[in-house]
């Protein structure tokens, strides 16, 4: 009789080791997060241009842009608040309740209170609460998926030699079938589940590149735009004289160079493609790897769940003449309908093993009237010696005593005592169906009419059957998705535990390419980082492999610079889905933990969903670009105007702090709402990911932005210097030049609004972000120059109507050489990707 821990004895290993869960680390509180968002530069700067406009009297776009701020810390200590959830989730699942003996009695308790020696009973159904070793049991068949991947449960027995993995359980693992007794031996963070957790908290992500890129733009603008601002009122007051003009245009200035748009834009992008991703069926927990999406190289899949469904399904058949598949399976009823029924009737009546599940859904499929089956009389379980399970059953209908076995071919052979050319015959046959993927189940019956059962299942006259294959179905989407990531430049990667030749049938079924090499877990181990960053260019499929190695194979691919997306559902899957780039769980079959862990989750757990979000990536990728060069074209034209005076007393001051609060409501909603709206362009998914190593917004792109500027400025400047020698007050002056800024921006939007697209298409499309905000700003300048109310406001006269033709005709003039530009470049591009594609 097992005794078990008595009370004193718990008491002391419960002060020894702790509860039986995972430790978190020390939550943030909302002040500790709100100080190190705004020590960042982009919130940085959004507090100084908040207190800028605030110190020049707009109080109310002040307030605004500092509230702003408040919102971004809030958003940030809400997703903050959801990765902690990880460990908590991973702490839940390790602690169910648990069957112990203690002073001799079973008791139910709760799972953190088990402990070191504890002695656990485990029965269909449960959890495993612990690490441990079995000291006794009968025909226990645990799935280990959640940790290891494989979707076939592993039989485990009481082994002598306490080192063979036969004998252990683990925390977190499911009983299938059968019955066992462990002595727990591991606890809390000891265990497999805590070495888990411990490498969630251990690995930091990575800064996306556009973040570093953003960071570094907006310090050095912010610094640039303090040090002109400051020489600005000095030149200034040193020319004109007047300290107050001087100051005046000097916040002006810092005003047109500090782009406050930058950090708005990349909030209000992100946070609108994470509601965009949400009606693709796609969660986005971390928004930061929405931009990043769109510029992924490597999908890294994991093969259970995630490739495949997660369950097994009888698909071949041999009845030891002939092979079936199962889109004949109806048609070929009578050759095969006595081997399902067998079958089925050795698994457990209320199978919870995938397996019989699968037998027992083809049984039902084939045989339409099943044997009936009212009384077990007997099971022989399956042992290390003898791999095979026989269950004697009585039919009382018929008063027939049933013998229906089933196991690995080659103990299902010995048993059915077939000679020697019978056996080779058949493992011929076994060979053939594992090459394709396949795990081979045989089957044999007996008839017996005596009253006393043998003692062992060898003692029957077995007949064989034949041979019954089953696979973990392929989703029925992969193979298309699969093609449209090799379309899109995208390598995909299978990573799985299972032998190499299911991997690579996998892998033939979906589309994937088998002519590269496949390196197994093993070989894994045998090489270091340096050789493996060296030969995973050349690799496609890793099989065999175990959950520490998946974090090896995305730290190799992100060591040669690649952008890795990595799919997933397991808890083994975890600390690889914090560590990629862009991490993907799934929704419906993945644990909680993986979901908390990841990027982005698959709510529907459709692989073909990761391919519009990527095609959604690159669209917001874009859109996030044209915006930002945007931004940096129509400041050129407004610094520009806002320095002409300081350096020249005999011109009039061109735009003032007003003016510009003008502009930016014009420009704000543009860049942040109209551009997000914008159309993907032509061919979005037909071309390569951008390359690793160049910059969201490198030299040249800044370069051709600043182009565009300074042809606006050129115009508006041209059309400043006509007023003037047309005789025009400063007044008028200032309204000709504002106006010809504002119909130029105009202009300058919608040839940026598509990279591939003309503007005439750009206006027949159904942005209707765009119309709103442009024929808000015509009708804004059209007020502001014609009311006189307006016109006192921001010190304008009104020239007449007929001056607006010369700004038209200039906007005009920059949009055509605009558009000419874009088409010798996409003429350009176009016979580039033609000929790379060859």
């Amino acid at each position: 009789m097992i005794i078990g821990l008595n009370t004193n004895e718990v008491n002391e290993r419960l002060s020894s080791f702790g509860y039986n869960e995972l430790p978190s680390e020390k939550p943030k509180n909302v002040i500790g997060i709100a100080m190190e968002v705004v020590k960042e530069p982009m919130f940085l700067l959004l507090i100084a241009c908040g207190l800028l406009y605030i110190i020049l009297g707009d109080i109310y776009e002040g307030l605004i842009l500092l509230s702003t701020i408040f919102i971004i810390i809030f958003i940030t200590f809400y997703q903050y608040q959801k990765t902690e959830k990880a460990l908590n989730v991973l702490k839940n699942l390790s602690s169910p309740r648990a069957l112990v003996i203690r002073n001799g009695q079973e008791i139910r308790i709760a799972g953190r209170e088990v402990v070191p020696d504890d002695i656990i009973i485990l029965n269909e159904g449960d959890r495993v609460p612990a690490d441990g070793i079995l000291i006794d049991s009968l025909n226990l068949t645990i799935d280990e998926s959640i940790l290891t991947g494989e979707s076939i449960p592993v039989l485990k027995s009481a082994q002598k030699n306490p080192t063979n993995i036969i004998g252990h359980v683990y925390s977190g693992t499911l009983v299938i079938q059968g019955k066992g007794y462990v002595k727990i031996l591991a606890t809390g963070i000891h265990t497999e589940f805590g070495k888990i957790g411990r490498s969630l908290l251990s690995i930091e992500q990575q800064e996306t590149r556009m973040q570093i890129e953003m960071k570094s733009l907006i310090r050095n603008l912010f610094v640039l735009g303090g040090i002109i601002s400051a020489v600005v009122v000095i030149a200034f007051y040193f020319v004109k004289g007047n300290f107050i003009h001087s100051l005046l245009n000097g916040l002006a200035t810092a005003m047109a160079i500090l782009p406050e748009e930058f950090p708005v834009v990349l909030t209000v992008f992100l946070a609108l493609g994470a509601w965009r991703l949400s009606k693709k069926k796609v969660l986005t927990r971390k928004p930061s790897a929405i931009e990043t999406l769109g510029s992924a190289t490597v999908l890294c899949s994991d093969k259970t769940g995630t490739i495949t469904q997660n369950k097994m399904e009888v698909t071949i058949v041999y009845n030891g003449n002939k092979t079936f598949s199962k889109n004949t399976f109806l048609e070929n009823r009578n050759h095969i309908s006595e081997i399902l029924n067998f079958a089925h009737l050795a698994s457990q009546e209320k199978a919870i093993d995938p397996m019989e599940k699968a037998f027992k859904n083809a049984n039902q499929l084939v045989n339409k009237h099943l044997i009936p089956v009212t009384e077990l009389l007997k099971e022989y379980p399956l042992t290390k010696s003898l791999l095979a399970i026989t269950r004697v059953l009585k039919d009382n209908k018929n008063s027939k005593t049933i013998v229906a076995c089933k196991g690995a071919p080659e103990t299902i052979f010995k048993l059915c005592k077939l000679n020697t050319l019978d056996t080779e015959k058949y493992l011929n046959i076994v060979e053939s169906f594992a090459e394709k993927g396949h795990r081979v189940i045989a089957v044999a019956n007996s008839s017996f009419e005596a009253k006393i059962l043998p003692d062992s299942q060898t003692d029957f006259e077995f007949k064989f059957l034949g041979l019954i294959g089953l696979e973990d179905p392929i989703r029925p989407e992969i193979p298309q998705a699969i093609n449209e990531c090799n379309d899109a430049g995208v390598k995909v990667i299978m990573i799985t535990g299972d032998f190499p030749t299911t991997a690579k049938s996998i892998a033939q079924q979906i589309g994937m390419k088998v002519d590269k090499k496949l390196m197994t877990g093993y070989e894994l181990n045998t090489i270091n980082d340096d050789e493996l960053r060296n030969r995973i260019s050349t690799i496609n499929i890793f099989a065999r492999v175990i959950p520490e190695q998946k974090l090896r194979i995305i730290r190799a691919l992100q060591a040669n610079n690649e952008i890795v997306a990595m799919t997933g559902d397991g808890v083994n899957d975890a600390p690889a889905l914090k560590a990629a780039n862009i991490g993907i769980a799934m929704g419906n079959m993945g644990t909680d933990v993986a979901r908390e862990a990841s990027s982005l989750v698959l709510l529907d757990d459709n692989f073909a969903s990761i391919v519009s979000a990527i095609r959604l990536g690159r669209k917001i990728f874009d859109n996030l670009q044209k915006a930002m060069s945007y931004i940096i074209a129509i400041h050129i034209p407004i610094i520009g105007l806002t320095l002409l005076p300081a350096f020249f007393s005999s011109l009039p001051i061109l735009l003032m702090p007003l003016q510009i609060v003008l502009l930016e409501l014009i420009i704000d909603p543009i860049c942040s709402v109209a551009f997000e709206n914008e159309q993907e362009e032509e061919n979005i998914m037909n071309r390569k990911p951008r390359n690793p190593e160049e910059k969201f917004f490198g030299g040249n792109k800044i370069f051709a932005s600043v182009l565009q500027g300074l042809l606006v400025f050129g115009m508006s400047l041209t059309i400043y210097f006509l007023s003037i020698q047309e005789g025009h007050t400063n007044e008028e002056v200032r309204a000709i030049a504002f106006s010809s800024l504002v119909i130029g921006n105009v202009f300058l939007i919608l040839t940026n609004l598509s990279k591939t697209r003309n503007f005439l298409k750009v206006i027949t499309e159904r942005n209707w972000a765009v119309w709103i905000i442009l024929s808000i700003a015509i009708i804004m300048l059209f007020l502001i120059i014609s009311v006189p109310f307006l016109q006192h406001i921001f010190s304008f006269q009104f020239p007449g109507y007929r001056h607006f033709i010369s700004s038209i005709i200039g906007a005009i003039s920059v949009l055509l050489i605009l558009e000419t530009v874009k088409y010798f470049n996409n003429r350009k591009t176009f016979k580039t990707n033609k000929y790379t594609n060859r």
